[in-house]
C-alpha cells in the first residue's frame, strides 16, 4: 500500500516577523500586503545566535503584524548569502521601502542594525555592521490567509 503524504497544516507554519513591533513593522507589513515588498535582508549572525538554519526556497511562514496577528503567508522563492557591500540595487528596490539607490538602502538598514533596540536584542550595545558583514538576502511571494 503506498504511503500517504501528509500536508503541512497551515496552523503549524512558523512565524515571520519584520522589524520590531511598532511603526516600522506596520510600515513593512503594509508594503508586503500591497505587494511592494518582495524581499528582505537579515544578518547571518542572527541565525547563528538563534541556532536556526538559514531560510531555504519553499519555506513558508505566517507574516505577523505588530499585534502578533497573522496577515498573510509568505513563501521563500530565493535566498542568497552575500557581503553587505555586495547588495545590489535590484534587491534594495525589491525591499519595497522606496529606496532608489543602494547607498540609501544601506543607510536605512544600518540605522536599524545600529539602533538601540536591535543592539539590545543582540546583547551588544556596540554592535555594528561593515562591508564584510554577511547578510541573507531573501525573496518571497505572499498569499492570503486561508478562509475559515
Amino acid at each position: 500500500m503506498p504511503e500517504e503524504k501528509s500536508l503541512l497544516s497551515e496552523k503549524d507554519l512558523p512565524v515571520s516577523e519584520y522589524g520590531f513591533p511598532g511603526a516600522l513593522r506596520d510600515q513593512l507589513v503594509a508594503a508586503i500586503l500591497r505587494g511592494e515588498k518582495t524581499a528582505t535582508t537579515s544578518l547571518a549572525v542572527e541565525y547563528e545566535i538563534e541556532g536556526e538554519p538559514l531560510p531555504t526556497v519553499g519555506d513558508r511562514a505566517f507574516v505577523i503584524d505588530s499585534d502578533g496577528e497573522p496577515v498573510c503567508i509568505e513563501e521563500i522563492v530565493g535566498v542568497r548569502v552575500a557581503r553587505l557591500a555586495d547588495v545590489d540595487l535590484e534587491h534594495a528596490i525589491a525591499e519595497g521601502e522606496g529606496f532608489t539607490a543602494v547607498a540609501e538602502w544601506r543607510v536605512g538598514h544600518e540605522g536599524f542594525w545600529h539602533g538601540a533596540e536591535y543592539r539590545a536584542a543582540m546583547g551588544d550595545p556596540t554592535f555594528a555592521v561593515n562591508d564584510e558583514t554577511t547578510v541573507v538576502l531573501v525573496q518571497f511571494r505572499t498569499e492570503p490567509l486561508p478562509q475559515v
